[in-house]
């Protein structure tokens, strides 16, 4: 389990890093990102929530459409021209944001 995190962390830095390396190496972003992207969508993937509440499993899966996301946005900066791979980026990280507050919340709720 402690390689799982530890694969999770590293694709989770290799994304950002990726993200914000764009104006420093900008013909390196993509794959720096995109391994990123796919490590921390993998690890997602692989992370088993155990509960039975019908909202943390909804939860989960909407933290899996992030990661998918997050691929998307790696498959939009070899495949557009532009710009449009931020939009992608942008919503995974905004659901990414949302689901990380709640499963905490909802596991402690029921734990009560």
């Amino acid at each position: 389990m402690k390689m799982i995190n530890i694969l999770y962390y590293i694709g989770a830095l290799l994304l950002l890093l990726g993200a914000a390396s764009r104006l420093f190496l900008p013909q390196h972003f993509a794959y720096i990102y995109s391994v990123g992207a796919v490590l921390f969508a993998v690890m997602q993937f692989i992370t088993r929530v155990r509960s039975r509440s019908v909202a943390v499993r909804r939860l989960v899966r909407q933290q899996q459409l992030a990661g998918v996301l997050f691929i998307a946005a790696g498959v939009a900066m070899f495949a557009l021209q532009h710009n449009e791979w931020m939009v992608l980026l942008a919503c995974g990280a905004v659901v990414e944001l949302y689901t990380a507050f709640r499963i905490p919340n909802e596991l402690e709720k029921e734990n009560r």
